[in-house]
């Protein structure tokens, strides 16, 4: 199987070819080109620095444990001023590899499985995409640059009054109704 646009070079490993007497070793440090086309798959402004190195350590009789370090400097738009946001990432990542993991089983409602870093074995373990994944996984959902404020906004009919965050309270209608019964007292 060739690797695909999206995958940098010697990073896919087949684990039934490794050794299983020592760790596999590995590093990723993708060029200008690889973070370019990463920026861009994340959404990205740009992402200045990335590297993924750590060790694929055979577990009992097929499966593996992947222990890395992910580190990465990305810009991001700030989500209130669209400013850019710089992040530096240091990550570890961990992931468990097992041969037999059984499949879920197809109903209405699948329950999320309490170890999150555990996965089935692929034919072909490809490095870069679980590097991709970390972080994508890592990533600030909603940068902010150091100045912004998010102050609100409010959007009322003509002649109507703005309502107020302590108005959408569940309860602020009761306290207003307990405040005026408290008066007449």
């Amino acid at each position: 199987m060739a690797p695909d646009r999206h995958t940098a070079p010697g990073t896919r490993l087949r684990p039934g070819a490794l050794p299983t007497s020592a760790p596999t070793a590995f590093e990723i440090v993708p060029d200008a080109e690889a973070r370019a086309a990463i920026a861009n798959r994340l959404g990205l402004t740009k992402l200045s620095k990335l590297r993924f190195a750590g060790t694929l350590q055979p577990e009992g009789r097929g499966d593996w444990q992947l222990a890395a370090e992910l580190g990465a400097t990305v810009v991001q738009p700030c989500s209130v001023t669209l400013a850019p946001v710089t992040t530096r990432i240091d990550a570890g990542v961990e992931r468990r590899f097992l041969a037999d993991l059984p499949e879920p089983e197809a109903t209405s409602e699948t329950e999320m499985p309490e170890d999150e870093t555990v996965e089935a074995l692929p034919d072909i373990l490809d490095l870069s995409r679980v590097m991709e994944e970390a972080l994508s996984l890592e990533l600030p959902e909603y940068p902010r640059a150091p100045e912004a404020a998010f102050e609100g906004r409010t959007a009322t009919p003509p002649g109507a009054a703005p309502i107020t965050d302590a108005e959408t309270r569940p309860f602020a209608g009761l306290a207003a109704l307990r405040d005026k019964l408290s008066d007449k007292e």
